[in-house]
C-alpha cells in the first residue's frame, strides 16, 4: 500500500509518500501560515504525489478524534490563531476519494520510531517533541493512547521555584504549565533571543531540563513506558536531555527500582526528522483499532 503522509507541525508542513524509511519521495515543506493557504499547499503538495491508497496526517492539536462528532475529524481551540475548528480529514477524503486517517503529530511521531526507530521491540513507550510546544505520544500495550481527548501532557504543571525562576510562564491557557516554561517561544519570553541562538552553557538549559525530567518521572509513574524519546529542536539538544534524565532520576528519589533507569531510558529519535512524516504513514499502516477513518 502506497500511503501519502502529512506532518502537520505549529510552523511548517512536511508532505511525503512511500511505504517507509527505504521507500520514501523527497519531503515537500511548505509553512504553516492560516488555514486556507496551508490546506491548499498540501492538496497541491499531494497532487504531485498520486498514486497512493490512503492518507495519513499527523497534526498538532488539539484534536477531535471522535468518529461520532457531528462536526468532523478538526483541530479544537488551540493557541495557534486562526486554526481553532479547522477540519483537516474531510477536504482531503473528498478531494482525492480514499481513506484518511488522523492522530496527533506525536502519537505519529511514536508510532514510526516504535516501527523504525529508537523503540523498535517496545510495546510501551513515549515521545516527547519540545519546539514550538510541548507534545507527548503515548504508545501502551502497542497502541496509541486515545480517550476523552488524547494526551496533553505538555500542559501538566510542573514544580517552578519562583526564587531560582521568577519567569511566571508562557502558555495563554495556563501561565507556567510545562510547555509555558520550557517551549522555545517559553525561553524566547524569557532571556529575549530565540533559543537556538543561545550558547550550551547558557543557564536556562538547567531549568528546561529539569522541568522535562519532571515529565518523564510523571510518565514513568504513570504509564511505565520502558524508554523515553525526547525530540524537537529544543528536546535533540544533548544537553537537554541529559539534564531531563538527572531530573527525573532524583525527582523519583529512588523509588522505583529499575536498570532501565541507569542506562539509556531517555534517547534521541532514531527517525531524526522525519520522525513525524514517516509516523503519519504508520498511523494508516499500523491499522490499528484507533486509527479514525474518514
Amino acid at each position: 500500500m502506497r500511503i501519502a503522509g502529512i506532518e502537520l507541525g505549529g510552523t511548517k508542513v512536511v508532505v511525503a509518500a512511500g511505504t517507509g524509511p527505504d521507500d520514501l519521495t523527497p519531503p515537500v515543506r511548505v509553512p504553516t501560515t492560516d488555514p486556507a493557504s496551508t490546506m491548499a499547499a498540501i492538496i497541491g503538495a499531494l497532487e504531485g504525489l498520486r498514486p497512493f491508497d490512503a492518507i495519513g496526517i499527523a497534526s498538532f492539536g488539539p484534536l477531535c478524534l471522535d468518529p461520532a462528532d457531528p462536526e468532523g475529524l478538526r483541530i479544537t481551540k488551540t493557541p495557534k490563531p486562526g486554526w481553532s475548528q479547522t477540519l483537516l480529514v474531510a477536504p482531503l477524503a473528498q478531494r482525492f476519494g480514499v481513506p484518511v486517517y488522523l492522530d496527533t503529530d506525536v502519537n505519529g511521531a511514536a508510532l514510526g520510531e516504535g516501527r523504525w526507530g529508537a523503540a523498535q521491540g517496545l510495546a510501551d513507550f513515549a515521545y516527547i517533541t519540545v519546539g514550538t510546544g510541548i507534545g507527548v505520544g503515548l504508545v501502551v500495550n502497542g497502541a496509541p493512547v486515545h480517550g476523552l481527548l488524547h494526551p496533553e501532557a505538555g500542559h501538566i504543571l510542573v514544580r517552578r521555584d519562583p526564587v531560582k525562576d521568577p519567569f511566571t510562564g508562557h502558555c495563554p491557557f495556563h501561565g507556567d504549565c510545562l510547555e509555558g516554561l520550557a517551549s522555545g517561544p517559553a525561553i524566547a519570553a524569557r532571556v529575549g533571543r530565540p533559543a537556538e541562538e543561545l550558547a550550551d552553557d547558557h543557564p536556562v538549559w538547567a531549568l528546561v531540563g529539569d522541568y522535562i525530567g519532571q515529565l518523564c518521572a510523571n510518565l514513568l509513574l504513570v504509564t511505565s513506558p520502558r524508554r523515553i524519546i525526547l525530540g524537537g529542536g529544543v528536546g535533540q539538544r544533548a544537553d537537554v536531555r541529559k539534564a531531563a534524565l538527572d531530573a527525573a532520576r532524583a525527582r523519583l528519589g529512588g523509588y522505583v527500582q529499575s536498570p532501565v533507569l541507569a542506562g539509556d531510558f531517555i534517547v534521541a529519535p532514531g527517525l531524526g526528522d522525519r520522525a513525524g512524516v514517516l509516523g503519519a504513514l504508520t498511523i494508516v499502516s499500523a491499522q490499528h483499532t484507533d486509527a479514525r477513518l474518514s
